[in-house]
Parts: structure tokens; C-alpha cells; sequence
């Protein structure tokens, strides 16, 4: 009996159990703050010292083995690590490998990261799941609402960045302005993000995947209104980004939906809130409509510099095949290479796509659809455990199968935004991966 004992993983200490979620909880609630970091050692965000942290603790305190799917995600790890270390060769100058340096740590804390999540939400159960899915909705809605104030202050001349995070850190930050009409600057809030469209990107997350989840809420639920007023407010911040491809991602996302929920179009759940938002909006644009008519058109323009920026990074896609095809010119070394174009140092691709071809090659991108694939494979157990569960009469049927319908839309926008922008390298990306792979794993024992 004591040989059995010894084989069976000691449950975790009631306090350090606390400590672990407490600590993801921070983590997935600041997931989105970029501009909250310090200048030591490169560029440390708060996101990077809550995540270092909390994977200290958990390699100290837990001792359960790893799930399944955890285990699958060490492999992608490994495979992905061979493959940078591969175009670790092509560097060739102190710079390529400065960059190389910095984008491996931030791999191995986000790849870390992502198997001790997927691990720590599986091993708490079904009710954790849902309050860490919480605090990572109040980070993004915190992040919203900083940048209401942020826009609002800087009609009045203030500057919100500077009274309150340039203090923490030591920094300089403002809202992004867009340009002018009339004399009158067009602001676009970038929030706690260091890019409007980094913010517009961003908020694809929380409004694809909780939509359905809202609309399959019975009336009279609790959380029903509550989550109807923080889904439209995050579509106003949405629009107020001005970011095309956050806008792209959302539509992409809502074409996802459209299918299945096709249903609530004219539904009671949908047409409300969306009515409320509908009338802010067209007092704010009636009030001023030659200043937001410009704005909008600007917007629409595809001639400009901007829309140029987006689509002259693919031309360098075959220069770097025709020289290195298969691992590509090294991890986080794009802006190395492309600083003779643009004559800066930090310059991003405009694309996370571009960027992982030119820097992993054709291996990388091929790596990369794989455990995208995956991610949708794990997200399709779960819609068919969601159905099977909603069959049985069992009362997390109706949650399981729309957040595993509103995440698959959500990775679909989310990877369409990127062919023009690049989020999927940030935190707030590896949180939700790590809830969409551990979502059929943990509700897969109420089956």
C-alpha cells in the first residue's frame, strides 16, 4: 500500500494552490498592458515579470503530471526551438544576433507559459476556468476604458500617459494622433497597447468569443445585461481604434458565426445592445460630421502610405526564400534585414505571417500551420463535447459549445488581422491559445 501511495501526485497545499491562482489571475489581467514596462535589461513589461513569476512558482510547487495535451504542446515547443536555433546560422552581425537573443526569451516565457496555463486550468476544474476567462475579460476591459479616458483627457489637452504611467516607469507615452481636420487633431486611443491597431487587433478576442456565449445566456440570467453592456462597449472602442485590421479580424470572425448563430440575427439578445450602440454612434457623427466624414474616408483610402507599408513587406517574401528558404534570416531579425528600406531598426513586418517566413522560412511557416491547426483540432473536440453535453440535458452544455464556437472565430480573426499586423507574438495570444487548448480537457470529465 505505501508503494501505491508513493506513486499517487500529492494534492498541492490549500495556500500555494491560492498563490497560483491569484498569480494567473494577474497574468491573464495584464496580459494586454504593453506600455506598463522598464527599460533594464532591454525591455521588461509587467506582463513578462507576473509571467517569470508565476512559472517559478508553479515548477516549485506543482507536482501532478502534465495533461495530454500539455505534453503535445512541449513537442510544438521542441520543434519550434530546433527551428530557430537552425536559423541562428544565418546571423551575421552583432545586431542580427542582439535581436535573435531578445526574441528567444520572449519565446521560451511565452511557450512556457502556455504549457504550465494549459496544465494549472486543467488541474483546477471547470469553475476556475471560467473565473481565470474572467480576469482575462477585466483585463481587456480595463485596457478599453483607459482608453476612453485616454481620448476623452486628450480633447481637453491632457495627457493621461504622462500623469500616470510616466511615473511607473519612467517612460514617454501619449495617445496616438492620426493627423488633423480643420485644425483639429484626430486621436486614435491605443489604450495600454503600444499601437491603436495593436488595441483594435487585440479586441477581436473577448467580442468573438464571448458573443456566443452571451446570446446562448437564458433570459433572466445574471450576467446577461452585465455582458451585454461590456460586449458593446468593447465594439465602441473597437471602432473608435480606427484599425482596419481589427476590423478585418471581426469580420472575419462574425462570418464564422454567421453560420451557427445564424438564428439571433434579428434576435432581442442582439438587435438591443446593438440598437444602444447604433444611436451613440449617430449622435457622435451627426454632431460632426464633416470631421468624422474625412476620417472615415481617410480610412477607406487604400493609396496611402500606410496601406503601402502593409503590402511592400510581402515583396520580401521571395528575396529571403531565393537566399535562405528553409529557416529563414533568424528569429526576431526582420527589422535587421529591412532596415535599409526604412532606415529604422525596430521596424516591424506589418505582417506576422511575413515575419515568420522571413525569419523561420518555409519549415517555420509549415510549423506554424500545424499548431494552428491543432489548436483548431482541440477547438472542435470541444464544440462536439459542447453538443454532446447540451444533448444530456447537463447545465454546461450551453456555455461549452458557443465559447468553443466564439474561440474558433476568434482564432480565425485574429490570424486573418495578422496578414497586416502583428499580435500573435504578444502575450494576450498565448493566454487565449492556453484556454482554447485546455477548454475540451477540463470540461471533458463532466462527460
Amino acid at each position: 500500500m505505501s508503494a501505491i501511495a508513493a506513486t499517487i501526485p500529492r494534492a498541492v497545499p490549500r495556500a500555494q494552490e491560492r498563490l497560483l491562482d491569484v498569480g494567473l489571475f494577474a497574468v491573464l489581467f495584464c496580459a494586454t498592458f504593453e506600455k506598463v514596462h522598464w527599460s533594464f535589461g532591454g525591455q521588461v513589461g509587467i506582463a513578462d515579470v507576473l509571467t517569470i513569476l508565476w512559472l517559478v512558482a508553479y515548477v516549485l510547487v506543482e507536482r501532478r503530471p502534465l495533461p495530454r495535451t500539455s505534453a503535445i504542446v512541449v513537442a510544438f515547443f521542441a520543434a519550434f526551438l530546433l527551428v530557430y536555433l537552425g536559423g541562428f546560422f544565418d546571423i551575421d552581425n552583432s545586431q542580427g544576433l542582439d535581436q535573435f537573443t531578445k526574441g528567444m526569451v520572449k519565446f521560451l516565457i511565452h511557450f512556457l507559459f502556455l504549457i504550465g496555463a494549459v496544465g494549472w486550468l486543467t488541474a483546477r476544474g471547470k469553475r476556475f476556468y471560467w473565473r481565470a476567462l474572467g480576469w482575462f475579460t477585466a483585463g481587456f476591459a480595463a485596457n478599453a476604458l483607459y482608453g476612453i479616458a485616454q481620448l476623452v483627457l486628450a480633447k481637453a489637452g491632457f495627457n493621461l500617459d504622462h500623469a500616470l504611467l510616466a511615473p511607473l516607469t519612467g517612460g514617454a507615452s501619449s495617445i496616438n494622433i492620426y493627423g488633423a481636420v480643420n485644425g483639429q487633431n484626430i486621436y486614435r486611443p491605443n489604450a495600454l497597447t503600444g499601437d491603436p491597431n495593436h488595441l483594435g487587433v487585440m479586441l477581436c478576442v473577448p467580442l468573438l468569443t464571448l458573443t456566443p456565449v452571451y446570446l446562448r445566456l437564458q433570459r433572466g440570467h445574471k450576467l446577461k445585461w452585465p455582458l451585454a453592456v461590456v460586449l458593446a462597449f468593447l465594439l465602441l472602442v473597437e471602432l473608435a481604434t480606427l484599425s482596419r485590421s481589427g476590423l478585418l479580424g471581426l469580420l472575419v470572425g462574425v462570418l464564422v458565426l454567421a453560420v451557427p448563430y445564424r438564428r439571433f440575427v434579428w434576435s432581442r439578445a442582439l438587435l438591443v445592445p446593438l440598437a444602444g450602440l447604433g444611436l451613440v454612434l449617430a449622435y457622435l457623427l451627426y454632431s460632426r460630421r464633416h470631421f468624422f466624414s474625412v476620417v472615415i474616408s481617410s480610412r477607406l483610402q487604400t493609396g496611402g502610405r500606410s496601406t503601402w507599408a502593409h503590402f511592400a513587406v510581402y515583396d520580401f517574401i521571395p528575396q529571403v526564400i531565393h537566399l535562405h528558404p528553409l529557416l529563414g534570416l533568424g528569429l526576431n531579425n526582420f527589422a535587421v534585414y529591412y532596415e535599409f528600406v526604412t532606415g529604422k531598426t525596430n521596424f516591424g513586418a506589418h505582417s506576422y505571417w511575413v515575419a515568420v517566413v522571413v525569419e523561420s522560412g518555409l519549415i517555420g511557416l509549415l510549423l506554424w500551420v500545424a499548431f494552428m491547426r491543432y489548436a483548431y483540432v482541440r477547438l472542435r473536440a470541444a464544440r462536439v463535447l459542447g453538443r454532446v453535453l447540451d444533448a444530456a440535458g447537463d447545465a454546461w452544455g450551453p456555455r461549452v459549445r458557443p465559447l468553443a464556437w466564439g474561440m474558433t472565430a476568434a482564432l480565425t480573426g485574429t490570424i486573418a488581422a495578422n496578414f497586416f499586423y502583428l499580435t500573435m507574438q504578444f502575450y494576450y495570444f498565448y493566454a487565449f491559445l492556453a484556454f482554447a487548448l485546455a477548454l475540451p480537457v477540463v470540461f471533458a470529465r463532466q462527460r
